[in-house]
């Protein structure tokens, strides 16, 4: 943003806009019933953050089963949820800081922080899913996490390099602002 030259009044949204779209990618994670699905044939077995689908054979009826009865399961949904929240919490913060007319630069700095502990929270919830589901709950054929639980993951990575942009966003206030003369590289003939 500041190294090509944007300007600053005109680019202003533009982290915000993608926390927005973090919030978006959070929201189809946690509805989403993506998170594990049978990859061959006979499709059997369905999940997602909050309960396991499975059926006995192809035309057969689902029987699902609630992931929160799983000490595991209940660990996972609290941390992703944790996370989710914080990423919100973050995007109306973004919302109200950028919204100010003098930008508080320490202000976005706090945000960074908020989102890296955000990040923790939900990588905890998308580590802890796959490693207790799998030994765990019994599943036949060959499954697959699938794209419910890719949201989450891109919306942890999405946390992760928004703190990096908010956290050194501070560092270059002075460009951002427009307090430094330009320099022009004109040597003459």
């Amino acid at each position: 943003m500041v190294k090509y030259g944007l300007d600053y009044t005109r680019c202003r949204w533009i982290l915000p806009l993608l926390l927005g779209i973090g919030v978006i990618f959070g929201i189809i994670a946690l509805a989403g019933r993506g998170w594990l699905e049978s990859q061959t044939l006979p499709y059997v077995h369905q999940a997602s953050l909050w309960e396991s689908c499975s059926r006995p054979s192809q035309g057969g009826e689902w029987s699902c089963e609630s992931l929160m009865g799983y000490a595991w399961g209940r660990a996972a949904a609290a941390t992703y949820l944790v996370g989710f929240l914080l990423l919100v919490i973050c995007f109306a913060l973004a919302i109200i800081a950028f919204a100010i007319d003098t930008l508080r630069f320490n202000f976005i700095r706090g945000i960074g922080g908020l989102l890296f502990v955000a990040a923790v929270f939900s990588v905890m919830g998308l580590v802890i899913y796959p490693v207790k589901f799998s030994s765990e709950i019994e599943m036949t054929g060959i499954n697959m996490f699938s794209w419910a639980y890719g949201f989450g993951w891109t919306t942890a990575i999405m946390e992760i390099c928004l703190g990096f942009f908010f956290c050194c966003l501070p560092n270059y206030e002075d460009q951002i602002l427009g307090n430094v003369k330009p320099t022009y590289f004109y040597s003459s003939p």
